[in-house]
């Protein structure tokens, strides 16, 4: 048990070493939600491309999260390059984009609501603000499920939705940096 609890503090500690990475790409997201909240939600293309940029800085952060991550890499470089490709495929066919939004960003939503949920979950005797965490992944999986049963809503409420996610994770993305910042100087 001991020698678990020794690797649990070293994984710790590598991965402090990277907090500034975090909140970086917390920053950036909450930057993302509001150019992304700022749109005129009329033009179908306008909200093409605004997937295509969500989708682009997604990956960006899954492979920000490949570098620092202790396990799992595999897993943070497969949802980075599928999350980059599909950001291109976006830009390519805005218009195809559109009517895709829906579905793509509900299921989305869905599965990170889903691993935030169990994340939190987790994290409960360890994490003082997993409730936040918690909160964050319940109200993800509630907007993915409406975006997936509903995806003839209307554009203003899809990208509202949409900044609204973005900033939920700029915000999930900073209070783990200073966690983190705070895990390191504890140690």
């Amino acid at each position: 048990m001991t020698m678990v609890a020794e690797s649990d503090e070293v994984d710790v500690q590598e991965t402090a070493k990277y907090w500034w990475l975090f909140l970086c790409t917390g920053i950036g997201w909450i930057v993302v939600s509001l150019l992304v909240l700022a749109f005129d939600p009329t033009s179908v293309a306008v909200i093409g491309y605004m997937a295509a940029f969500l989708f682009l800085a997604a990956g960006v952060t899954e492979l920000v999260n490949m570098v620092v991550a202790s396990s799992w890499r595999w897993l943070h470089a497969v949802m980075g390059v599928i999350f980059v490709v599909t950001g291109f495929a976006a830009l390519s066919s805005p218009f195809q984009t559109f009517g895709l939004l829906a579905v793509l960003v509900g299921w989305y939503l869905i599965l990170k609501g889903s691993f935030d949920v169990g994340m939190s979950i987790a994290a409960h005797g360890r994490v003082p603000l997993w409730g936040l965490l918690l909160a964050s992944g319940i109200l993800q999986i509630v907007i993915g499920v409406w975006a997936v049963g509903y995806p003839g809503r209307s554009a203003w409420l899809l990208v509202l939705w949409v900044g609204i996610g973005a900033l939920l994770r700029g915000i999930t993305q900073m209070i783990f940096a200073f966690q983190l910042r705070h895990a390191a100087h504890a140690a």
